[in-house]
């Protein structure tokens, strides 16, 4: 490993630690640590998915909030609780110099506070790591949960999700001398993603045989790969694009081969505020805010697609 490598190794080890220790007010912003959650199902069950997982709640009632509504209990406790990572750049991830957690998911939840209280301020984040988001949801410690997070079938058994937000496929990350074109070319080489995540699920049906490895976060699959640990990171091409900003030894290779529709997760027992969310959603695509959202933070990726239809049950 050369010297230059190798002090940029220790500066993501550096800006992990600054992540993992820099704190917003707690009124404002809480961690994991604080709810108690246990890991989540596995991402891909054995049994085949027979729903439609892109398909959603029609938002019959729009932006109402009818009494003993969930919109209601969340306006009454004056802040929405939204669960979230801190480590994917562009998406949801921790500034250093302010401590703020900001990022597109992060914009998706601010827009749903402004629908319930006008002001898109009285949002409450919580750290919840990709193994537990699900979990989160189901337990109450959130409202909902907002994490580059794949919609299928096996995670509707446990909660519901709105109507797909973003659009997303999985790709890889390999150094910029690696020959490696394509997932194939990886086949019975360590390839790394993050515990939980459908990337890692995904990497371990590859047809070559590449040898899934799992790290708590995308952040440490980027050191695993800077240390040899690993010969690749495989997930989401939009999470690639954050690690490959972070280091300019990486570059994203291949075609997509998987398709990843991002939507928000919401608990089973409050099916009016998943129709709220996809009225909030709806309102995004119609008014430019979600093409605003995109230049904001993915505009470095090219002109902001048209977002993604709604599609309901």
């Amino acid at each position: 490993m050369t010297r230059t490598r190798l002090a940029l190794v220790s500066a993501v080890a550096l800006l992990a630690g600054l992540t993992a220790c820099t704190d917003t007010p707690r009124s404002r912003e809480t961690s994991a640590a604080e709810a108690t959650v246990t890991p989540e199902t596995p991402a891909s069950p054995a049994a085949p998915e027979t729903c439609d997982a892109r398909a959603s709640f029609r938002p019959t009632k729009g932006l109402t909030m009818p009494a003993g509504s969930h919109m209601r209990t969340i306006r009454e406790r004056g802040r929405l609780i939204l669960g979230t990572t801190q480590d994917t750049l562009l998406f949801s991830s921790r500034d250093p110099f302010t401590g703020r957690i900001e990022g597109f998911d992060v914009d998706m939840g601010r827009e749903i506070a402004r629908a319930i209280f006008g002001d898109p301020g009285k949002l409450e984040i919580r750290v919840v790591p990709r193994a537990t988001r699900v979990d989160a949801v189901k337990n109450g410690d959130v409202d909902l949960a907002i994490s580059t997070m794949t919609t299928n079938c096996a995670r509707w058994e446990q909660v519901d999700f709105s109507t797909v937000y973003f659009e997303a496929g999985q790709r890889v990350l390999v150094g910029k001398d690696s020959a490696v074109t394509r997932i194939e070319d990886l086949g019975e080489r360590p390839v790394c993603a993050a515990t939980g995540s459908t990337s890692l699920d995904n990497i371990g049906k590859v047809s070559t045989g590449p040898v899934p490895v799992a790290r708590a976060d995308f952040g440490q699959c980027l050191v695993a790969m800077q240390l040899g640990e690993v010969d690749a990171v495989s997930t989401d091409d939009t999470i690639l694009a954050g690690l490959a900003a972070q280091d300019p030894y990486a570059k994203v290779v291949g075609p997509r081969f998987t398709s990843e529709p991002y939507a928000i997760a919401v608990g089973k027992d409050h099916r009016e505020f998943t129709e709220f969310v996809n009225a909030v959603l709806e309102r995004l695509r119609a008014d430019g805010t979600w093409k605003s959202i995109h230049d904001r933070w993915l505009k470095a990726s090219g002109p902001a697609p048209a977002p993604p239809a709604a599609k309901y049950r």
